[in-house]
């Protein structure tokens, strides 16, 4: 906007009772295709085959009716007659049709709820919001979806395709077009957001911080006051930062420092609240993501309280203009402008008796500086 960048609201609550659609990425293999289409077809259900080449789509057919003898198939795309082509679509909303062999003339515009398998033939060919769209032509209604993406083998392994398909896969969950888009813009690349240049620097600093250094220029020609930010460094041998860690160390010996799955089941909302954390720049914004998590995700166990302090300590550094805050049995080393921080020539020990106490104590004299 030439007035600022503006806020974004995203809906990602789905309609009561859907599910989301199970994303499975093969190589081209008839076994697979064949047992796709008669497990949909045991449950009474219907099968898009997407076969983007109107040349071969004839073929293509005649091949999966031999694969599959009582399914009754048929094929459509957008160079048959009019008539023809309404004929086709007719019968397959009306149940007439088992297999569709089709073209992406399915793209938009049909809500079969009957139809919940989706078979993709070269899905290399197509772009990541192409296959997101295609996706969603099934799981329309509280049936569970399927959608396979046929790949050439020597394509399984590398190259953008393999990317595009990768965030398909990854992003299955119900709602998360927003976040396929941004996966999108950084495996192809973008240009300048302000101006026609078709090429910038955002591919070099990743999207989020691009986004970042935008908000700061814009607040910069505003005439606002634009701190810059101090990355702290923190390195705390006694603090697990993750379930792996805290499991595999104990209780004993280590303290918990992250967002539980039992707090925020959903990974893509768990990152999104890390995200929100590393973002926190004041005190006051740390006060009310805390308000925030607990309306929305309740009251929250020991390890997010560590995690909320852990986020308050490097506050308190930043503000002291301490660049690195680690302990190492016992030794609190800070360093400042490049150099260590020492009491007395030698570097200060925690004191607590209790390894949950050491947080707070190292808070305390962060403050103290």
């Amino acid at each position: 906007s030439l007035v600022g960048v503006k806020d974004m609201s995203t809906i990602e609550t789905p309609p009561l009772n859907r599910l989301p659609v199970e994303t499975v990425i093969c190589g081209y293999d008839e076994r697979i295709i064949r047992d796709a289409i008669n497990r949909e077809l045991e449950r009474q259900g219907q099968v898009y085959f997407l076969h983007n080449r109107v040349q071969s789509i004839q073929k293509t057919r005649d091949r999966i009716a031999e694969l599959c003898p009582g399914a009754r198939v048929e094929f459509g795309h957008g160079q048959m007659d009019a008539d023809d082509l309404e004929t086709v679509m007719q019968r397959f909303v009306a149940g007439k049709i088992d297999v569709l062999v089709c073209t992406t003339i399915i793209e938009s515009g049909l809500d079969i709820p009957n139809a919940n398998t989706i078979i993709i033939d070269r899905a290399d060919r197509f772009g990541l919001a192409d296959l997101y769209q295609l996706r969603g032509r099934v799981g329309r209604a509280e049936h569970k979806a399927y959608a396979y993406l046929l790949l050439p083998r020597d394509m399984m392994t590398v190259g953008a395709a393999r990317k595009r398909i990768n965030a398909i896969q990854q992003y299955s969950s119900l709602g998360a077009g927003f976040r396929i888009a941004m996966r999108d813009l950084e495996i192809r690349g973008a240009g300048s957001i302000l101006g026609t240049a078709q090429s910038g620097h955002i591919v070099a600093v990743g999207f989020d911080l691009y986004c970042q250094l935008l908000k700061q220029a814009v607040s910069q020609l505003k005439g606002e006051t634009v701190r810059p930010r101090l990355e702290v460094e923190t390195r705390l041998d006694f603090l697990a930062t993750n379930e792996g860690e805290f499991l595999a160390a104990g209780p004993e010996k280590v303290v918990p420092a992250f967002i539980p799955t039992a707090y925020i089941s959903d990974a893509a909302l768990r990152i999104q609240a890390y995200r929100n954390l590393a973002e926190i720049t004041t005190a006051e914004q740390l006060q009310r993501l805390w308000k925030e998590w607990r309306d929305r995700f309740g009251k929250w166990s020991t390890a997010v309280d560590n995690l909320l302090l852990l986020s308050e300590i490097k506050l308190s550094a930043a503000r002291a203009r301490v660049s690195r805050v680690e302990v190492r049995e016992g030794k609190l080393m800070l360093t400042r402008r490049g150099d260590f921080i020492l009491v007395g020539g030698k570097f200060p020990r925690l004191t607590s008796v209790k390894i949950d106490l050491n947080l707070p104590e190292v808070l305390q004299w962060l403050k103290q500086l």
